[in-house]
């Protein structure tokens, strides 16, 4: 099986999509879903009940990907767990075999959010980011995991001599990779990467776009309101409104944002993300050009 880390190495656009779980996701639903993108993507990314929508473990997703020979991206966040329930999922996903994680803080539950859970926050991102990088320094275990670790950043049109520290201090506890929230304004990542390009980062962290198939003008501005930091430019949505099938004209957008990053220096991949339709994500990755099947 070959690993996210292996294809960030050796190709020069690198693809990822997002597995799409919820409360009644089962082992046969996983495998549906992973074969329709297998093929064309690297690895297969595991959410962490984002957005407090309660779903299958993660880590027990994360193992049915890999008995399916799919190497699975790992999110773990510290919203919902303390050290001790951290330390022990990177202990478990190193035993089953996981080599790529997200690493991220996570985000705070709304004030009206219907439930009241409790949120933990023992630990911030970077402390969770060294406990991982620290696990494969451990001389007393013989098969101390290695393990190629990301986190989230998000994209923005930076001032002038803007300096990434928070980007900086993440690589310096052990990052790997960065990856931004969805974004489907190209000149904006431009200018944001460039300024990575600037601050020399790109010698030592791979940046991965988040985009998506959307399925409607209505979810694309759902999503630029209410999904952190979305950025979804209006031309794209009056394109969605004015589509006989906006289905398909998601598809096709997605199919150009893939096409136009990978000329955009410094952009490693992206990362392909579902809203309920597999299909639309394979479709887009075909319609690119960039992958219609494993090299």
């Amino acid at each position: 099986m070959n690993t996210f880390e292996e294809a960030i190495r050796t190709r020069d656009f690198t693809l990822s999509a997002e597995l799409k779980l919820d409360s009644r996701s089962t082992g046969a639903s996983i495998a549906k879903q992973a074969q329709i993108v297998q093929s064309r993507v690297d690895a297969i990314q595991v959410t962490d009940n984002p957005g407090g929508r309660v779903h299958m473990s993660p880590l027990v997703a994360a193992g049915i990907l890999l008995d399916l020979g799919i190497d699975p991206i790992l999110h773990m966040t510290c919203r919902d767990r303390n050290r001790i329930a951290l330390h022990s999922d990177l202990l478990g996903a190193a035993a089953l075999g996981v080599t790529s994680l997200l690493l991220m803080r996570g985000q705070k539950f709304p004030a009206d959010f219907p439930s009241k859970p409790a949120t933990v926050y023992d630990w911030g991102a970077r402390k969770l980011i060294s406990a991982a990088r620290a696990l494969h320094s451990d001389a007393d275990n013989v098969n101390a995991p290695h393990f190629f670790i990301g986190s989230i950043a998000t994209a923005f049109n930076p001032t002038r001599g803007w300096q990434p520290g928070k980007i900086a201090t993440k690589a310096d506890a052990g990052v790997k990779f960065i990856q931004t929230q969805l974004c489907f304004d190209i000149d904006l990542i431009k200018r944001y990467v460039a300024g990575l390009v600037d601050a020399k980062l790109l010698e030592r962290v791979n940046v991965i776009i988040s985009i998506a198939p959307i399925p409607s003008a209505d979810i694309g501005e759902w999503l630029a309101s209410n999904l952190r930091a979305t950025v979804v430019p209006d031309d794209i949505i009056k394109r969605l409104r004015q589509a006989k099938n906006p289905g398909n004209e998601g598809v096709e957008i997605c199919a150009e944002m893939l096409q136009q990053l990978t000329d955009v220096p410094g952009v490693s991949g992206a990362n392909l993300v579902s809203f309920g339709d597999t299909e639309s994500v394979a479709r887009s990755i075909e319609m690119s050009g960039l992958r219609a099947q494993r090299d």
